[in-house]
């Protein structure tokens, strides 16, 4: 009997996303689509900049360090989030209104997700791919309802 290498293959990748998913649940998705997203968003942006002749190594730098900020806020709210939960479980003497603990990462990695497909599809249109208007505004629409969700907290963004 011949060994099914699509097999195999199909089999491994199922028990990688398996235990990927028991270990992380959604937050790891969420973290692995923000970290393809800005996968994409670097590599579209240098293929729009190609495409214009305005490529630079400035240019690419700069990315690289916005890109490095994101994941520097990121690592800060899910320390927020761990200093707020333990305000809450083990300071009872502070008063903390929040709905619930754990609400931080999720809605930075949310909102950075929505900026990374704007950032995308601007610059697919850098290309020359025609863009419906309606995906531009919906992708908005969401950014500021979660913009909105974290306000209600008593945050707002910088």
């Amino acid at each position: 009997m011949e060994f099914d290498w699509m097999r195999a293959l199909k089999g491994a990748l199922a028990t990688v996303i398996g235990a990927f998913s028991a270990f992380w649940g959604w937050m790891g998705w969420l973290v692995v689509v923000w970290v393809a997203l800005m996968a994409m968003d670097y590599a579209t942006g240098t293929a729009a900049a190609l495409k214009g002749g305005s490529w630079s190594s400035r240019a690419a730098r700069e990315g690289i360090w916005h890109k490095t900020g994101e994941v520097v806020v990121v690592l800060v709210a899910a320390l927020g989030d761990t200093v707020l939960a333990t305000v809450v479980e083990q300071l009872p003497v502070v008063e903390l209104s929040l709905p619930q603990t754990g609400l931080l990462v999720p809605l930075v990695l949310v909102w950075y997700a929505l900026t990374e497909l704007g950032s995308i599809v601007e610059n697919a249109a850098a290309m020359g791919a025609p863009i419906p208007g309606w995906l531009l505004k919906l992708l908005a629409l969401g950014k500021d309802a979660v913009d909105g969700a974290g306000n209600g907290l008593g945050g707002g963004s910088v």
